[in-house]
């Protein structure tokens, strides 16, 4: 009779637990269903709130950006740096933002370096999660880690944790002092089935048409190869055949139909397309910046080329191309590697941890602990 009462207790406990309550703040997030910009975020708030989170995005529209937030290619900081007197105004209006939602928060949860300087004011513990994002130019995390590491140390050191999409970029935060620096990277969808390539066989680019991307490469390195081009940008004209920005199930059929993804940046956090081509187990071929040698190994789950080398860029492509055999090895072990790496199970335990361990008190009340998965209520 006594177990019986002590587990009905335990029961009503459970049900009488509230949700963590989380307030997501981000310059950069989904405003339509074809819109690509802040997919990552996006994917973590869905993942969240189906474990049973409360989670609150402010993002664009929930402040007035003035424009900076606009999806150009850009990026925040790229449109601040063409008016930076505007600083100041959308500085006060994110501010202001981010603290209303703050108030009825456990915890905030801040994207990128400039997220951090919002977060300062925001009266609540919060984290933040730095993209290693090359739209920065010379302020993106990498660079200022490198060239200004107290400044930065300055920046994230009121972080409960800083959480850093690759291990590199989480070993370049630790060298500027942080000590409470995590690597957890994007989480990604594996599909159950993998669909059929188009014949002749193609390769395919995703993504932004924007300098740092060296669409230029890219274009002088598959000319004349069957090519499928999805995006959008200034340099578009080099590769006047793309089909502009289209949705997420546009973008997996995509994925599906290509033999070969090619990434050519000399900047990147850990590309999005890169782990989902590797999850709908394609060949990548893709340069080796930012986080994406943590899951590319050259022969074995990809194959890399140098930044800005078209001739090997293209020698690599034509090897994936006339080798059906090799795209089947690289694709099988490309898509193991992403399951075990960075399915949304993973992550999203990873990211609960996280907030465990910086609310521990709120964190008591809804039932989360590290490493346990919240009762969804």
């Amino acid at each position: 009779m006594g177990s019986v009462a002590v587990s009905e207790r335990f029961e009503a406990a459970v049900k009488a637990r509230r949700p963590l309550r989380v307030a997501v703040f981000t310059t950069s997030y989904p405003r339509s269903a074809d819109d690509f910009s802040g997919r990552f975020v996006r994917g973590t708030v869905e993942n969240l709130q189906a474990r049973g989170l409360e989670v609150e995005v402010v993002g664009p529209g929930s402040f007035r950006d003035f424009g900076l937030t606009a999806n150009n290619g850009a990026g925040f900081i790229g449109n601040l740096k063409r008016r930076p007197w505007l600083a100041p105004l959308v500085l006060v209006s994110m501010v202001l933002a981010l603290r209303r939602a703050a108030k009825r928060a456990d915890l905030v949860h801040v994207n990128w370096l400039a997220g951090a300087v919002v977060a300062a004011f925001c009266g609540k513990p919060f984290v933040v999660t730095l993209h290693g994002s090359p739209t920065a130019g010379r302020f993106h995390d990498l660079g200022l880690a490198e060239s200004a590491p107290r400044f930065v140390r300055w920046i994230l050191s009121r972080a409960r944790t800083v959480i850093c999409c690759s291990e590199r970029l989480a070993t370049a935060m630790r060298a500027c002092g942080l000590q409470n620096v995590r690597a957890i990277p994007y989480g990604v969808h594996v599909p159950d089935e993998l669909g059929r390539e188009d014949e002749p066989a193609s390769v395919l680019y995703v993504g932004r048409l924007s300098p740092e991307k060296n669409i230029d490469v890219i274009a002088e390195a598959t000319e004349g190869l069957p090519r499928i081009v999805a995006g959008d940008g200034p340099d578009r004209p080099l590769l006047p055949e793309t089909i502009g920005f289209v949705g997420p199930d546009e973008v997996s059929e995509l994925y599906r139909r290509a033999a070969v993804v090619v990434v050519a940046s000399s900047a990147e956090g850990l590309p999005n397309v890169v782990l989902e081509a590797m999850a709908h187990g394609k060949t990548v071929v893709a340069t080796p910046v930012g986080g994406i040698p943590t899951v590319i190994e050259d022969g074995e789950t990809g194959l890399l080329v140098p930044v800005r080398d078209a001739v090997a860029l293209r020698a690599a492509i034509e090897k994936a191309l006339g080798d059906p055999d090799l795209r089947r090895r690289l694709g099988r072990a490309a898509r193991k590697r992403v399951e075990g790496y960075c399915s949304w199970d993973r992550v999203t335990d990873s990211t609960v941890a996280v907030y465990a361990a910086a609310v521990p008190e709120a964190a008591r009340e809804t039932g989360i602990r590290p490493g346990v998965r919240p009762a969804v209520v």
